[in-house]
């Protein structure tokens, strides 16, 4: 994917993961990385399972880098350092 076919998808999947978690999560910019991060999980995971994700917009890009950016926050929540 470009670079803006990456900030559009991060975007989408990480306000769609944010609604998910419930993060309240309100920087635009958090959400990009977070959903851009997610992207990359989740093609990894999408390329593991043999569904390779063609590039550009496309809504199964968009699906399974919501689906990464999920487990990422998850992560996060379940080993991130404790308060």
């Amino acid at each position: 994917m470009g670079l803006f076919s990456w900030i559009i998808v991060g975007a989408i999947a990480g306000y769609l993961a944010n609604l998910y978690m419930k993060t309240g999560q309100k920087d635009l910019i958090m959400q990009v990385l977070q959903g851009m991060a997610g992207a990359a999980i989740g093609g990894f995971i999408a390329g593991f399972i043999g569904l390779g994700t063609s590039s550009g917009i496309t809504l199964g890009n968009i699906i399974f880098a919501t689906l990464g950016s999920v487990i990422l926050i998850w992560a996060l929540r379940k080993f991130g350092r404790r308060r």
